[in-house]
């Protein structure tokens, strides 16, 4: 029986042609972010089970890759659920590790720490465009920073390394789970009933204002009280600027200093940032992950029709390891997704060095393929790109093959000589 060619489902062969791309967006990755004062590490790619199902993790938690236990603790006549045959799995995002990092290095490390890491995720999802089961994320997060100097260094850093990849026309879009939570409690809805709210209201931009009306009624909201919510957001919507018309509405209800600094990132984000994105706030936006404490963003690009990015504070995810209190903010790139982009719009890596192929005939001398390789390791070490291939009988159909590749030149040794 001949096995199986395919890769696994949810899980994809990369061509040389993107692997190209893949690594041109890293290198930028990379080089921005240290300019920003980011400092790369790197985790495993597995976890304890007991980690990864810390609830911390939402619904990715149900998507966990879990791995069974090895030799004496495998006691499979014993298992009387699936957690007793396994103690590990893949970690289906870069933010528990980190944390598990950040706990167990901090003696170790500066204060506040600035930290990238990038690599691959598995989470046992449904594929879709976009989507896969094993895929490349890029974080960048600061711990041990209370202020929002790491929002906003997070966000400048971010839309700096999108611009330079050469995105133009995005939004950044902010909320802060603070404000959500002081506007539901506001119209009166119980503080246990919070997270179920949420999850509706983050429905908005697929099911609109009268969908997201409908389901809460139909989860047994009150419908004077969720008339009332889907109000306020329609006259955020309507107001000359929403931002002030959300806190002003709030004021007392919302925690000290939580308006003052969710204005001033907005206000210093706006100066310093570049004319190729927009800063927006949007009182919808929830983000999935349960840990968030406060400041949350999203990158939205018309392109895609969905987010391609996204983070925020997450102050109580260490204490839960360490059971100290340590303040904590994260950005993460859609790496994915912005290659999947770039792929679909034919981008191709500006200023590559040039490609040269030789092409060999079959036959030719000792004496001639030694200069052949001599002349091509002297223009290798100039810097140019010199493939040395052996030449096939259809020259017309392997330099078209070569052309697609991006090889420019081409240079030819036959038995009778250099032509």
């Amino acid at each position: 029986m001949a096995l199986n060619k395919k890769p696994v489902t949810g899980m994809k062969d990369i061509l040389p042609e993107e692997m190209v791309i893949r690594e041109y967006v890293m290198d930028i990755i990379r080089s921005t972010y240290a300019e920003f004062g980011f400092t790369q590490i790197e985790t495993p790619c597995i976890e304890s089970l007991d980690n990864l199902n810390c609830k911390a993790g939402g619904e990715n938690e149900k998507l966990i890759f879990k791995i069974m236990k090895r030799g004496e603790k495998l006691k499979i006549a014993e298992a009387k659920e699936e957690n007793d045959l396994a103690d590990g799995g893949l970690r289906y995002d870069l933010t528990v590790p980190l944390v598990r990092y950040y706990s167990n290095h901090s003696a170790e490390l500066p204060n506040p720490f600035k930290a990238l890491q990038m690599g691959n995720v598995w989470r046992a999802d449904r594929p879709q465009r976009g989507r896969y089961r094993q895929f490349m994320q890029c974080d960048i997060d600061i711990l041990g920073d209370a202020s929002n100097l790491a929002e906003i260094e997070l966000i400048l850093a971010t839309t700096t390394t999108l611009g330079r990849i050469g995105f133009k026309n995005f939004e950044i879009r902010i909320n802060d789970r603070r404000i959500l939570r002081a506007l539901a409690l506001n119209c009166g809805f119980p503080e246990e009933k919070l997270d179920e709210i949420f999850i509706i209201l983050d429905k908005m931009d697929k099911i609109g204002t009268d969908g997201v009306r409908a389901e809460l009624i139909e989860a047994g909201f009150d419908a004077d009280k969720v008339d009332s919510y889907i109000g306020r957001y329609s006259g955020m919507q309507e107001a000359d600027d929403p931002v002030a018309y959300c806190l002003d509405y709030l004021g007392d209800t919302l925690e000290e200093g939580v308006a003052d600094s969710f204005k001033e990132i907005i206000s210093s984000v706006k100066a310093a940032g570049g004319d190729h994105y927009k800063l927006v706030f949007d009182p919808t936006l929830v983000r999935g992950m349960s840990y968030y404490t406060g400041t949350i963003f999203e990158v939205a690009m018309p392109e895609f029709g969905g987010s391609c990015g996204g983070g925020g504070r997450y102050d109580r995810m260490v204490s839960m390891f360490t059971g100290q209190s340590v303040p904590a903010c994260g950005f993460s790139i859609g790496f994915e997704r912005i290659i999947m982009l770039l792929m679909e719009s034919g981008f191709k890596v500006p200023g590559s060095a040039s490609r040269t192929a030789y092409l060999v005939e079959k036959g030719v001398d000792s004496e001639t393929l030694v200069s052949v390789f001599k002349e091509a390791a002297s223009e290798r070490e100039k810097g140019r790109q010199i493939l040395v291939v052996r030449m096939n009988k259809n020259r017309k159909f392997q330099k078209e093959q070569l052309t697609a590749q991006g090889y420019t030149e081409f240079k030819e040794f036959f038995k009778e000589g250099l032509k």
